[in-house]
């Protein structure tokens, strides 16, 4: 009995979509938009966003200038947007907020074209450009609505991206550092990279990371200094390690900032 009433439930869940899939395709080839913005709305609204997209995508050039012109567009923005095509769904996200600015879903659609990139934004060690296109839209978005219920996840996810850049950044300042002496003084480029980040990003966690990663290429500078100028450099050791000690007294890193510091001193006695 119960594999009579299995195969009944498979029979109809088969049919179900047969059907489904058949009036999927009479909308498809309908001339009627309403139909098809109907329809769409409800393939969104089951989740089925590919559906509802290649729809919606028929019906925004035919809606241009009409009441469901704005809905449409936003509901195709959304659809790519939950089936996670990130680029698109930006690219009409814009669109709908550029074309209606005071819109009954602007405020969504500059949220979600900000956090569709976010999501998005790949590892620290990849292009980031779309990581600086989320930060962008992110802060636009606080700019316009201060008072969204979505400032906070908002705010955070541009902490959290403002780290991925900073920590670029350290990955670049460190593969500098490693270089060492080859071709040039890559540890003043380490420097640099390192400092432009920290004025960049001041709050990033990755802060301590850079401010002894310049103390550190501060000394193989300085060690690998001619002799007339390794007072100096070792002078600025000095300078960085009580920089970093001050800011740091707790670091994990503070039994080699002051081993630094203890030939550093030396070098300056001398």
């Amino acid at each position: 009995m119960r594999k009579y009433l299995y195969k009944i439930l498979a029979l109809l869940f088969i049919a179900v979509t047969i059907s489904s899939c058949g009036e999927y395709i009479r909308v498809q080839k309908s001339a009627d938009y309403n139909y098809k913005f109907d329809y769409a709305k409800r393939a969104f609204e089951q989740k089925k966003y590919v559906q509802a997209a290649t729809l919606l995508e028929d019906c925004i050039t035919v809606f241009k200038g009409q009441e469901k012109a704005e809905e449409s567009l936003y509901l195709l923005a959304m659809s790519n947007y939950e089936n996670k095509d990130y680029e698109t769904a930006g690219t009409y996200f814009r669109t709908y907020y550029n074309r209606y600015p005071k819109g009954k879903y602007a405020e969504l659609a500059r949220f979600y074209c900000g956090y569709g990139y976010y999501l998005d934004s790949p590892e620290a060690q990849l292009d980031q450009t779309d990581t600086i296109k989320a930060i962008e839209e992110l802060q636009v978005f606080l700019d316009y609505f201060p008072r969204s219920d979505k400032v906070s996840i908002a705010q955070n996810a541009i902490f959290e991206l403002q780290d991925k850049l900073t920590l670029k950044q350290l990955q670049n300042a460190q593969l500098y550092y490693n270089l060492g002496t080859y071709m040039g003084n890559n540890y003043e480029s380490a420097v640099i990279v390192a400092r432009n980040a920290i004025k960049d990003y001041p709050y990033s966690k990755y802060k301590e990371d850079l401010e002894m990663l310049i103390l550190k290429a501060r000394f193989q500078e300085a060690d690998l200094s001619v002799d007339e100028r390794k007072v100096d450099r070792f002078r600025e050791v000095i300078d960085e390690y009580y920089s970093f000690i001050n800011n740091y007294p707790d670091s994990p890193n503070r039994s080699e900032a002051e081993n630094i510091f203890k030939i550093a001193s030396k070098h300056v006695k001398d």
